[in-house]
């Protein structure tokens, strides 16, 4: 059964649909065709008539449902009734009619349209029957609003009254019930917002007439609503001297003279922290006060302009009514916005995207200029702040210089990549925007003079330890830097093997110096800009004849000098000609890199934060060596530091999980292979200063001892950098931290755990140094090996002495047509295979384990020949392991020999190790000298 309230809606849904009829017929179809407007007052009536148009369709539609309802109850429930299935619907289109109604009342639409209008005159009585309880006095402008604003205002209290009838004649447990509800509190919050707008748009209107043409000319919108009004509630604004503030729904306005300063309400911040009579706000470029002579004033308007700026925020009005109380609120610190900055300053003309705290940029954002310069990266308090990458177009060319860079407080500082547009590129550390500290540069290719550059800076300029690589000259400079030229001790290797130590100051050879020539001719005095002997000096020949006196050149004369030639003086013993080397001395190896080492202690030093992990440590990205008009530079290809495996938080954690020795070695091993990891990423730096200073040109075999000490150096420093790490994990964790070690234990940890492992990533490099330092001795032994093997081995064994009871002639599978002293390399096999594996390794002490194995075969062989266990007395030993060694034939073993001896673990020292590699060298010099009946006997060493 139907209701009689259901009735009533019905009779008032007909009474609507024929009002809205009227009022399309009467006041819109009118002013459409015939009123003479302005384009914003026709865009403003077009639009009331669409959603005029929209609500007669709607109220039809619900009438249509009241009609099926009540002719046919039993098929038609309550639900099926468009006011209550479909509240929200109705709501908004609504809504939308009375936007439209007001933005018509706010640009005085009517008023215009009807000013001059003989045919409106005429319509006052017409209009009459939609004028319910409101005077048909006044212009016939007021008559329109009225006629447009009433029937609306009627019906929806008719609509709320009905409904709050009809929920009381539904059961409490009646399914419609809530729906009824629902409807009934959409249709009061229609009331409440539509008083709201209406109120609005009435008070906008009358602003206008409050002002000049120019202000109004500047503010008047048809969406724009006023809120508070200074005249209404007085305020004075410091440091600003407004004469009028006016709050509108979408922006703040100081008006000052002819002067109007809007601010947008998106961009408009209210200070939580004031006193009792007064409001601070921020905005992009502008911070000032409203002050007031009472406390009320002030919750008033603090409460206004927060409710303004959180309804700007969210794009559309409070609803159902703007801040339902005075409860106090605050806008939301953080939001993503865009602004263009006004003010003078580096931002100036510069379009800010991205996030905002506090009325500063603050988070991730990206900065425009006119000019084509662009930035895009974290901001701080309205700075670049964290990692950020610049575009600074350049006016010659359409190139830019591209800065890949972490910054701080507006300044590049910290590690980054800059690269020209004229092909030059820098990969290092910033301070305050200039070059400053560790890095490297590299000039463009096609530059006159191409260099590359690697070591420290200060300021903008290379100083300190450096590397420079002239490939123009073929020159590569070690040394010392100051004020960007060379300056202090340096040695200067060319492409053709000639080493040069000295010192230089303002960037020229001064005083005297040190030559060292391919041939290891030596020469001591005084040098030209292109190593040629100028004055007093003494040349030493290979021979060992020397030539000291005056030297000099000429125009087509060539060297001369003018001296003494001593030729009285004996060869010198090759391998100590050989061994001169450079720089030991010059430049101690713990002071070498220190702005490599430097950042990361500083990072330590702070605690690990994760935040400069990329600053301090370096990112990854591809570098771009030409730099094209395009937004492609605006992006990055960095590993994200919040990856689980570059993670501050999770490598502490490991640290701390895995001090056994046995884990400690496993996490060392991943730690420094991967690229994310502290120590990892350390270790890179390491190589690429370590290739740049001993790989192409560098590769000279004087400067072997220095790389190393280099690479001992650099193990120890990982090994300090993993102690700081332990420390860091441990006081995060409240835990007590481990003493210092003494140096006694730090070098045992240093060469058993770190060194094993760092050495590949330098083996390379050190290892041709060891080749070029040995290579006259390698020439001798090769030439020794190639004599020895053309002996079988019977005859091999009987040239070396060896007891022929220890001969392994079983050994020897023979055909009927070959006899024992036809057979070569099968003798003693099983040790020969061992000591092959020595070069299939780069770790020194597992080359020993090579070495020790072999021994072991040689005995096992030897026991095995004889059928009991025998232990081989040094002088049987000794003529085996040259057999061994000569049947190997491992290329240049005396270069492996002195790796495995410099690199070895001093705690191998006088043991069965060193005993075993004494052998050995002892083995490879007579194998050299081709002197095989003069062999090393028990007496030439020491038992481990």
């Amino acid at each position: 059964m139907c209701s009689p309230k259901e009735v009533e809606l019905l009779h008032l849904e007909e009474v609507f649909l024929a009002t809205l009829a009227r009022i399309n017929n009467l006041v819109l179809q009118p002013l459409l065709t015939d009123a003479p407007l302005d384009p914003q007052g026709r865009e403003c009536l077009q639009q009331l008539h669409r959603s005029s148009q929209q609500l007669r369709e709607v109220t039809e539609e619900s009438l249509h449902s009241l009609q099926d309802r009540l002719r046919r109850p039993d098929a038609f429930g309550l639900e099926s009734l468009l006011l209550l299935r479909g509240a929200d619907h109705v709501l908004q289109v609504h809504m939308e009619y009375i936007e439209s109604y007001t933005r018509c009342v706010v640009v005085q639409a009517f008023e215009k349209a009807t000013k001059q209008s003989e045919f409106w005159q005429g319509q006052r009585k017409a209009l009459r029957p939609l004028l319910w309880g409101v005077s048909s006095e006044g212009s016939v402008g007021t008559a329109l609003v009225q006629a447009l604003r009433q029937p609306l205002i009627r019906h929806v209290q008719q609509y709320v009254f009905l409904l709050l009838s009809l929920v009381d004649t539904i059961e409490e447990c009646h399914p419609t019930r809530e729906l009824v509800v629902h409807a009934t509190t959409v249709f009061e919050d229609l009331q409440s917002f539509m008083k709201q707008a209406l109120d609005q748009a009435m008070a906008t209107q009358a602003l206008w007439h409050t002002l000049s043409s120019r202000h109004r000319d500047a503010l008047c919108s048809p969406a724009r609503r006023l809120l508070q009004d200074s005249q209404d509630v007085p305020v004075t604004v410091t440091p600003l001297r407004a004469e009028r503030v006016l709050l509108f729904d979408d922006v703040l306005v100081l008006l000052q003279g002819h002067n109007v300063h809007t601010f947008d309400l998106k961009l408009v911040w209210v200070d939580c922290e004031q006193d009792r009579c007064s409001v601070h706000l921020l905005t992009p470029e502008e911070e000032f006060c409203f002050c007031f002579k009472n406390p009320q004033e002030q919750v008033t308007w603090r409460w206004k302009v927060t409710q303004a700026v959180c309804q700007a925020l969210r794009g559309k009005k409070d609803f159902p009514v703007l801040g339902a109380g005075l409860e106090p609120s605050e806008t939301p610190p953080c939001r993503s916005m865009t602004y263009t900055f006004l003010a003078e300053g580096r931002f100036c003309q510069a379009t800010y995207e991205g996030e905002w705290c506090q009325g500063r940029p603050h988070g991730k954002g990206t900065l425009k200029w006119p000019d084509g310069q662009s930035h895009v990266g974290s901001f701080c308090q309205g700075l670049e702040d964290g990692f950020g990458i610049r575009l600074v177009p350049q006016a010659s060319e359409d190139t830019f210089d591209c800065y890949k860079c972490h910054w701080r407080e507006g300044s590049m500082c910290g590690y980054g990549i800059c690269e020209y547009g004229t092909g030059e590129v820098y990969k290092g550390y910033l301070q305050k925007g200039l070059w400053h500290g560790f890095g490297v540069f590299e000039s463009a290719p096609q530059a006159p003079h191409p260099c590359k550059y690697t070591g420290h800076w200060e300021r903008g300029q290379r100083s300190g330890y450096g590397i420079q690589e002239d490939s123009d000259r073929g020159e590569r400079y070690i040394g010392m830097w100051q004020a960007d030229q060379r300056h202090g001790p340096g040695i200067m290797v060319t492409q053709a093997g000639d080493c040069y130590q000295g010192t230089f100051q303002a960037d020229r050879m001064v005083g005297p110096g040190i030559l060292l020539s391919e041939d290891d001719s030596l020469y001591e005095g005084s040098f030209t800009r292109d190593l040629t002997l100028l004055g007093k000096g003494k040349v030493t020949f290979p021979n060992g004849f020397t030539l000291e006196g005056s030297f000099g050149s000429g125009a087509r004369r060539g060297l001369y000098t003018q001296g003494m030639l001593d030729t009285a003086a004996l060869p010198p013993d090759p391998s100590s000609t050989c061994k001169r080397q450079l720089g030991l001395g010059a430049f101690p190896a713990e002071s070498r890199w220190q702005g490599v080492y430097g950042p990361f202690r500083d990072f330590v030093r702070a605690g690990c934060p994760g935040n400069l992990q990329e600053a301090l440590l370096g990112f990854h990205v591809q570098s771009l060596r030409e730099l094209r008009k395009s937004q492609e530079h605006l992006c990055c290809e960095r590993t994200p530091l919040d990856d689980s495996v570059g993670r501050m938080e999770n490598i502490l954690e490991e640290v701390l999980q895995n001090r056994e020795p046995e884990a400690l070695q496993q996490c060392l091993r991943k730690a420094l292979s991967s690229s994310l990891h502290p120590l990892g990423k350390l270790l890179r730096t390491m190589m690429l200063t370590f290739q740049a200073t001993y790989a192409g040109i560098g590769a000279n075999k004087h400067l072997q001892g220095l790389a190393q000490e280099e690479v001992k150096q650099h193990a120890q420093e990982l090994w300090a950098a993993y102690r700081g790490l332990l420390q860091v994990a441990l006081q995060r964790k409240g835990q007590a931290l481990e003493e210092e070690e003494d140096t006694e234990i730090r070098d045992l940890q240093v060469h058993r755990l770190v060194l094993p492992l760092i050495l590949p990533s330098f083996y390379s490099e050190l290892f041709t140094l060891y080749l070029l330092l040995h290579e006259k001795e390698d020439s001798l032994y090769s030439q020794g090996i190639a004599n020895l093997s053309l002996f079988p081995d019977t005859k091999l064994l009987e040239f070396l002495d060896v007891q022929k009871h220890l001969w392994p002639c079983k050994d020897l599978t023979l055909t009927s047509d070959q006899r024992h002293s036809l057979v070569r390399g099968k003798c003693f096999l099983s040790a020969t295979e061992c000591l092959q594996k020595m070069i299939t390794t780069v770790d020194p002490r597992e080359k020993l384990e090579e070495l020790e194995r072999t021994y072991r075969e040689i005995e096992a062989t030897v026991s095995r020949v004889l059928g009991q266990e025998h232990k081989l007395p040094m002088d049987d030993l000794l003529p085996l392991l040259i057999y061994v060694a000569s049947r190997a034939r491992i290329q240049h073993l005396g270069a492996e020999i002195h790796l495995i001896r410099d690199m070895m673990d001093p705690i191998y020292m006088g043991g069965l190790y060193d005993f075993l590699l004494t052998a050995l060298e002892s083995c490879y010099k007579h194998i050299q000298r081709g002197d095989m009946h003069q062999l090393p006997s028990s007496r030439d060493f020491r038992e481990p």
